[in-house]
C-alpha cells in the first residue's frame, strides 16, 4: 500500500513512534516560525532552556501582531526579540516587513520540509507542500532548542476538488465549504490532504488560503501536492532551486474523502459568531453592511489585493461603509504600488493600513457599535474585532469588494464582468527588512534588551497524588482561547507580562474570574466540547495556571490547547459520560485522588462536593502519553526538558 503526501513526508522526519493512527509520533522539525504576540514568550522559554544558539534548518522570527505602539511595551518586546534572535541565531523579520505567514510562504517555505510556528494558522505553508503545524511557544521553543515535536498520529483527509470554479467564487469559498461540511471541530485529529483536477488548477496563494483556514476546522494541518503551479511560485520569488515534487502514491489509503464539485460551489458567508456558521451568499441579500476589512494572512496576497483593485477601479466606496486594506507583506504592498493598483484603491476610498495582522486580531479598526463587519479573515469569534457587539461575517474578496461598493451585501456578480489579472512572472525580492542573525563568534558580545514589561514564565509545580479545589468556573462548548485569554490593542501589549495579562482572563465570560482565583488561591475549569479552539496562544494556559488552575475538566478539547495545558502543568481531563457535565457546577468543590495512579491507568476518580452537602463520584478519562504524564510530574515542559537535560 501507498503512502499519502503526509505520510511521505512524516517517515522522513520521523525520530520516534510508529505511523499508526493514534500512536504517539516524534518529528525532526526544520524551521519554526514566531511572531510578536507569542514569541516573546517562546523566546523568554528558549533562554531558560540555557542553549546558547537555534539548532534548526532556519528560524525566523516576525513582528506582525503588536504592531499599535500607544506606549513602551510593544517597542520594548520588539527590541528584545531583536537582540536575541541576533543572539541566538535567528532571522529577524522587521516590523512593517508583513505578516508572518505571507512572509513566509514568500521567502522561506519548501516543500517536503517541516515547519513548527507558534501561531494557529502555520499551516498555511502547505500550500507549498510543506507539513506545517501550529504549536505552542514552549513546543516551538524546544523545537529550536533541536528537540523533536511530538504528537499523536493523526488520521489523513483526502479532499478531492473536480470541476472549475466560477466566475467571482474563490479558493475562500472552497475553505468555507470544508467548514460547512466539517464545523470547526471536525478536523480535530486529522491532516487534510488536498487533491484532484480542481486542486492542480489553484495557485499556490489560493491554496495558501484554504490550509490557512484549516485552523478552524481543528486540524492539524494541510497539504497540497508540490507541483508545477509550485515550481511557478518560488520561481517568481527567484526560489527555483527549492522546488521538490512531491505527490501521494496512486495507491495511498485515507481514513476519508470528501468530494467537492467545484463547478456547483456558489459564493459562501460565515455569520457571526463561528467560521462553521455558512450559508450561501444569495441568503443575506440586501443586509446593511458598515465595514469592510481586506487582508489578513487569508487573503493579501498580491492576487487577491490585484483583484480587488480591479474589481474597486473607476467605482467609490459606499458612504455609509469604512473599507481597510491590509496588504499581506512589503512585497505585495510595492508590487501593488508599482502596478498603479495602489492608486486605484485609494481612487475607490479605502484606507490602506500597515503590513500586518492588524484588525484581524483586534489591533486597530474596530467597527461602530452594532455593525455589520464583512471581512476576509479566518475568525469572527464574538468581541475578537474589538467592538463586543458587532456582527463579523467572513468572506472572500469578491464578496467583500460587492459590499464595499453596494453598501449591501450581494452576490459580486452583480458587479459586471470579472476583470482579467495577469500577474508578473518575476515578483519583486527585496529582503532588506529580515535581519540576519549574529555569527557565533560575535553572538556571545550581544546584549539581549529587556523592558520592564517583560516578566518570568510562570512554572507549575509537580503534579500532586490528591488535588482538591473548587469549581470556579463552567464554560459551553466551542469555548475559543480569545474568550480565556482575549487579544486586542488593550490586551496584547501585556503578552510578556502574565500578572498583568492576569487582570483579562475569561474577561468577556466572567469578569469576576480573575478576582475569584485570586481569592481561592487554586481552582478548577469545567468546559464543553472543543475547548480552547482557535489560537495557539499559550497565554491562555499560563494565565491560568499563574491564577491557580491546576485542572480543565471538558467534554473534549482543542489540539493545541491541551497541548499547551500539558506544557503548563495543568492537567486535562475528560468526562467519561459526557452527560456527567451536566453533574458539576460553579463553586463546587472537586477531590481529584490517586491522580498519579490514575495518569497511568487512564482514569481518574472525581468526587463532586456540592454547597449544599450532596456529593457524587464520577469517572474522568486521562488520555495522555507516557510522555506527557512525565511532563506533568516534572511540573510541566520546561521542567520537563531541564530535568531530562540533566540526565
Amino acid at each position: 500500500m501507498g503512502l499519502t503526501l503526509a505520510e511521505k513526508i512524516i517517515k522522513d522526519h520521523l525520530v520516534s513512534g510508529e505511523i499508526t493512527r493514534g500512536h504517539e509520533i516524534a518529528l525532526k522539525i526544520d524551521q519554526t516560525l514566531t511572531q510578536d504576540a507569542t514569541g516573546t514568550m517562546a523566546f523568554l522559554e528558549f533562554e531558560a532552556m540555557g542553549i546558547p544558539r537555534v539548532r534548526t534548518e532556519l528560524s525566523v522570527a516576525y513582528v506582525d501582531h503588536n504592531m499599535l505602539q500607544e506606549g513602551f511595551e510593544n517597542a520594548d518586546d520588539h527590541r528584545y526579540l531583536q537582540s536575541a534572535a541576533k543572539k541566538h541565531g535567528i532571522y529577524f523579520s522587521r516590523p512593517g516587513n508583513g505578516i508572518c505567514h505571507q512572509v513566509h510562504l514568500e521567502r522561506f517555505g519548501r516543500p517536503g520540509k517541516t515547519l513548527l510556528g507558534s501561531d494557529s494558522h502555520t499551516p498555511t505553508a502547505g500550500g507549498l507542500g510543506m507539513l506545517a503545524i501550529g504549536a505552542g511557544g514552549l513546543d516551538v521553543a524546544v523545537a529550536m532548542a533541536g528537540g523533536p515535536y511530538y504528537l499523536t498520529m493523526p488520521r489523513i483527509v483526502r479532499v478531492n476538488l473536480t470541476g472549475t470554479l466560477q466566475p467571482f467564487v474563490s479558493a475562500k469559498d472552497i475553505a468555507l465549504e470544508m467548514l460547512r461540511i466539517l464545523t470547526v471541530k471536525g478536523g480535530v485529529g486529522a491532516i487534510i490532504e488536498w487533491g484532484g483536477d480542481g486542486a492542480r488548477a489553484l495557485t499556490v496563494p489560493e491554496r495558501a488560503t484554504i490550509t490557512n483556514m484549516g485552523a478552524e476546522l481543528g486540524a492539524t494541518c494541510s497539504l497540497f501536492p508540490s507541483d508545477a503551479r509550485t515550481l511557478e511560485y518560488l520561481a517568481a520569488q527567484g526560489r527555483a532551486g527549492d522546488y521538490v515534487p512531491l505527490e501521494p502514491d496512486s495507491d495511498a489509503a485515507y481514513d476519508e474523502t470528501i468530494e467537492i464539485d467545484l463547478t456547483q460551489l456558489p459564493s459562501l458567508i460565515a455569520c457571526p459568531h463561528s467560521p462553521d456558521h455558512v450559508v450561501d451568499v444569495l441568503t443575506l441579500t440586501g443586509t446593511k453592511v458598515d465595514q469592510v476589512c481586506i487582508g489578513s494572512c487569508t487573503n493579501s496576497s498580491l492576487a487577491d489585493l490585484e483583484k480587488t483593485a480591479a474589481l474597486l477601479k473607476g467605482k467609490q466606496v459606499h458612504p455609509d461603509v469604512s473599507l481597510a486594506i491590509s496588504p499581506g507583506s512589503r512585497q505585495v504592498l510595492t508590487m501593488l504600488a508599482e502596478s498603479g493598483a495602489l492608486a486605484d484603491l485609494l481612487a475607490a476610498g479605502a484606507r490602506i493600513l500597515e503590513c500586518a495582522c492588524g484588525p484581524c486580531i483586534g489591533m486597530g479598526f474596530a467597527p461602530n457599535s452594532d455593525a455589520v463587519s464583512l471581512r476576509t479573515f479566518n475568525r469572527n469569534f464574538r468581541g475578537r474585532c474589538g467592538t463586543e457587539n458587532a456582527g463579523v461575517y467572513l468572506v472572500s474578496p469578491e464578496v467583500a469588494v460587492a459590499a464595499a461598493i453596494f453598501g449591501t451585501i450581494r452576490h459580486p456578480r452583480d458587479l459586471g464582468a470579472m476583470p482579467a489579472i495577469e500577474l508578473p512572472r518575476v515578483f519583486c525580492v527585496d529582503d532588506s527588512q529580515v535581519l540576519e542573525p549574529a555569527d557565533p563568534a560575535a553572538a556571545e558580545f550581544v546584549q539581549i534588551m529587556r523592558g520592564p514589561n517583560i516578566g518570568p514564565v510562570p512554572t507549575a509545580s509537580p503534579l500532586a497524588d490528591l488535588l482538591a479545589a473548587p469549581v470556579l468556573l463552567k464554560t459551553g462548548d466551542n469555548v475559543t482561547t480569545d474568550q480565556i485569554m482575549p487579544a486586542g490593542a488593550k490586551v496584547l501589549p501585556f503578552r510578556s507580562n502574565i500578572p498583568k495579562l492576569a487582570h483579562f482572563c475569561f474577561e468577556s465570560t466572567d469578569r469576576t474570574f480573575a478576582d475569584r482565583a485570586r481569592a481561592a488561591g487554586s481552582g478548577i475549569i469545567v468546559g464543553g466540547d472543543n475547548y480552547g479552539q482557535g489560537s495557539s496562544r499559550e497565554h491562555a494556559a499560563l494565565v491560568p495556571l499563574y491564577l491557580g488552575i491546576r485542572a480543565v475538566i471538558a467534554r473534549s478539547f482543542a489540539r493545541i490547547h491541551a497541548a499547551n495545558l500539558v506544557n503548563a502543568g495543568i492537567l486535562p481531563l475528560t468526562f467519561t459520560d459526557g452527560n456527567d457535565y451536566d453533574a458539576v457546577a460553579r463553586d463546587d468543590s472537586v477531590t481529584l485522588s490517586s491522580i498519579h495512579d490514575g495518569l497511568a491507568g487512564g482514569r481518574v476518580m472525581a468526587t463532586i462536593q456540592k454547597p449544599g452537602g450532596d456529593s457524587t463520584i464520577i469517572p474522568l478519562t486521562c488520555s495522555l502519553t507516557q510522555r506527557q504524564q512525565a511532563i506533568l510530574l516534572a511540573g510541566g515542559l520546561l521542567a520537563f526538558t531541564k530535568q531530562e537535560a540533566a540526565k
